[in-house]
């Protein structure tokens, strides 16, 4: 019964017939004949259960996308069986068993010699099993692929007598691998051209991937950078930041913020990084992506554009019998929107002097541009007559118009002092009130009860002035916003009680040594990162000697 497994459907039929025609001349022989009649009739019983699973075979094999075929394993390649379901590609079955349609018609003319190559190469090489993927024809013309999984029948001698297998359409994989492929390939090109440098990292934060934009903005082979980290290139100040802010970083989804590189030659490369985390769709890591862009050229607009800023601001602090003044600025970018200015008054009885402390909206070169063109008014405006409201409220409306619509505004504290410096006016503009520390008492009041519109909000709003007198030994400080609010790497303010800690601590020195401390310890309670905003502070210390 062992051949059985080999036989087609209609032999198997065959081979019935011819044992129930046996086993009928058995039975008229008689009973001496039972022992043969009983043999033949369990074979005919096991013909028949494998006539019922080829039956069922059959009927899954025809009801399947999956063609099946055998065909011999000679140099003629003779198909001795192919599924019905050949049919979807518009073939009949018997055309190919009867030799009227053959292998070489189905496949496609510029797949055929390889694939034949293939076949032949796996024979001299004895495999007994392979898979191949190429491309026919339809009886229609339409071209679709097949992915081929062959096995080899060998007889008892081991001689190769078959080659089976399945052919399965893989058309609709195919061309999803195809226009992935090509999408993978248009997003290389793109990284590859691209002018920014592209950087995947590891999860340790070494380079797997990069780009040659990368690679020239440091002047290092792509062999160099692969298994290396960026922090190996980076200057002092950036390793002290990725350093210090690292946990912050790893925290954040899209992380946006600037550094500087040496290059090869030993220059520095200011760069400006877009980074982000990539996952799968399981949320499983991937890689960190870095885009960097290099900044030289823009970074050398804006030196120049901090340098004219910069020679805008007073360069030397007025000379006031019995005043100690200082100013100092620092912006967050090269450029900024802080804004400090003097102007002495000319007065029979003694100067006097009137001090304004503004910031901008925002900050950077539009903020910078903002800045100028208010500096610019006021200090026409200063030198006419004229009390600190009249003065504060015309330079509202002046820029109230060139604002209108942008979304922006001006906060300022403007402070006059009287011949002498015992009298006080100010005007509070949006802006955080000044600070007066009296060292007897050690205590702290606020000027300006009444914080007033910003300027260039509403055109029409009219400003009225303060006034109070400042008392001989007291320190008077006005600053900007970016002092109490710069945050360290876990995100806590200065505050303000901290700004009040280090006026007191430092009263007794000149109003240069405090406006110093204070920007110092701004800058190391944000532990050595950029600061987020302009930091502007003004410091009097009245009745003291300059």
């Amino acid at each position: 019964m062992a051949k059985s497994a080999s036989m087609s459907r209609q032999e198997m039929l065959a081979e019935i017939e011819r044992l129930r025609a046996e086993l009928a001349l058995c039975r008229e022989r008689g009973s001496g004949e039972a022992a043969c009649g009983e043999a033949m009739e369990m074979e005919i019983e096991q013909l028949r259960e494998a006539r019922e699973n080829a039956g069922v075979v059959s009927v899954i094999v025809e009801n399947s996308p999956a063609v099946v075929f055998r065909r011999l394993a000679d140099d003629t390649h003779r198909l001795v069986y192919i599924s019905e379901n050949l049919s979807q590609w518009g073939y009949s079955a018997a055309d190919f068993l009867a030799g009227r349609k053959g292998f070489d018609d189905l496949l496609h003319p510029e797949d055929r010699k390889r694939v034949v190559d293939e076949i032949e190469l796996c024979r001299l090489e004895a495999v007994e099993e392979y898979t191949q993927e190429y491309r026919i024809i339809t009886a229609a013309g339409e071209v679709r692929w097949v992915s081929d999984e062959t096995s080899v029948v060998t007889d008892g001698a081991g001689r190769r007598i078959y080659n089976q297998g399945v052919l399965v359409d893989v058309t609709a994989s195919r061309r999803a691998r195809e226009a992935l492929e090509a999408s993978e390939f248009k997003f290389r090109r793109t990284i590859e051209s691209a002018a920014e440098g592209y950087l995947l990292l590891g999860a340790d934060l070494t380079i797997r991937e990069v780009n040659d934009a990368y690679c020239r903005m440091l002047g290092y082979e792509r062999e160099e950078l692969l298994g290396r980290r960026p922090h190996d290139f980076a200057t002092l100040e950036y390793q002290r930041f990725l350093e210090s802010n690292r946990e912050r970083l790893r925290k954040e989804k899209g992380r946006r913020f600037e550094g500087s590189m040496v290059h090869r030659d030993g220059h520095v490369v200011p760069v400006l990084i877009n980074a982000n985390t990539l996952r799968d769709a399981d949320g499983g890591f991937l890689g960190h992506v870095a885009f960097v862009a290099d900044l030289t050229e823009q970074k050398k607009a804006l030196n120049l554009a901090a340098e004219v800023q910069k020679g805008l601001l007073p360069r030397k602090a007025p000379s006031i019998p019995g005043l100690d003044v200082a100013g100092r600025s620092v912006p967050s970018e090269l450029t900024g929107g802080d804004y400090f200015d003097y102007f002495e008054e000319a007065d029979p009885d003694g100067p006097g002097l009137s001090v304004a402390v503004g910031d901008i909206s925002g900050h950077g070169v539009d903020a910078a541009l903002l800045m100028t063109t208010a500096r610019g008014f006021l200090r026409m405006r200063a030198g006419q007559p004229g009390s600190p409201g009249q003065i504060v409220t015309e330079m509202n409306r002046h820029l109230a118009e060139d604002l209108y619509g942008s979304g922006r505004f001006m906060t300022l504290f403007f402070l006059r002092l009287e011949a002498g410096g015992a009298r006080a006016q100010w005007v509070r503009a949006g802006h955080d009130p000044a600070l007066i520390y009296c060292p007897v008492h050690d205590t702290f009041t606020e000027l300006g009860a009444d914080a007033g519109l910003p300027l260039g909000v509403l055109g029409e709003t009219r400003y009225t002035e303060e006034a109070g007198d400042i008392l001989p030994g007291q320190l008077l400080a006005i600053g900007t916003d970016g002092i109490w609010e710069a945050r360290n790497p876990d995100g806590g303010m200065f505050g303000k009680e901290r700004f009040k800690t280090v006026l007191r601590e430092h009263a007794g020195d000149s109003a240069r040594e405090i406006v110093d401390a204070v920007i110092e310890a701004v800058r190391e309670h944000a532990g050595g990162a950029k600061l987020e905003d302009d930091v502007t502070l003004v410091v009097l210390k009245y009745g003291a000697t300059p």
